[in-house]
């Protein structure tokens, strides 16, 4: 998830305009390592719908610089739960709409074969998440930018959380990729 320096995930409209997109050694890294680990998308209602309108396109059009494009084609082709309690169906392929209980459904996720899952944004549903205590890992990249308002990610996180560094790796552009796992008491 993209986080600006003084913590925030998007402008105060939702706007991304601050971030680094289009930087290739950023992309190349991230994407990359996501890709090795990650085999499930977790979305919420706003997310999910943004991801549909772009990314079956974005696969499929012979415009789309190569590693985009395949990004494109692993997140067209990775399954895909969707929380929303409004929501009366999905369509798009691999998704999977969930209306149940979020910790109850998540932990059952949890215990299925396969890699990891990966929440990629959509603030107020990753803030939820957190509260909820079900993230095992926070990556971050850390934009090189103060915006001063915005949708801080960690708004509605009300309990205390102790985070270990386990991987970080800075680049030409000033970003910062961090990798933190949760510490849990046994």
């Amino acid at each position: 998830m993209h986080m600006s320096l003084d913590g925030y995930v998007c402008g105060p409209n939702g706007e991304l305009d601050w971030c680094t997109m289009d930087d290739d050694e950023v992309g190349k890294y991230l994407i990359g390592d996501l890709l090795t680990s990650v085999d499930t998308m977790l979305l919420g209602r706003s997310l999910y719908k943004g991801f549909e309108s772009y990314w079956p396109a974005t696969a499929v059009n012979p415009e789309t610089p190569k590693e985009l494009a395949e990004f494109a084609h692993w997140i067209d082709d990775s399954p895909k739960y969707v929380f929303s309690q409004t929501m009366e169906k999905v369509e798009w392929k691999n998704s999977f709409l969930v209306k149940g209980d979020v910790t109850e459904e998540i932990t059952k996720l949890k215990l299925q074969p396969g890699g990891d899952m990966v929440v990629f944004g959509g603030a107020a549903f990753a803030a939820s998440l957190a509260g909820l205590d079900l993230i095992d890992e926070y990556r971050l990249k850390l934009e090189p930018k103060i915006l001063g308002a915005g949708r801080p990610l960690f708004k509605d996180v009300t309990q205390r959380s102790n985070l270990k560094l386990i991987k970080a790796k800075s680049f030409n552009s000033g970003v910062v990729g961090l990798y933190y796992e949760i510490i849990r008491s046994q």
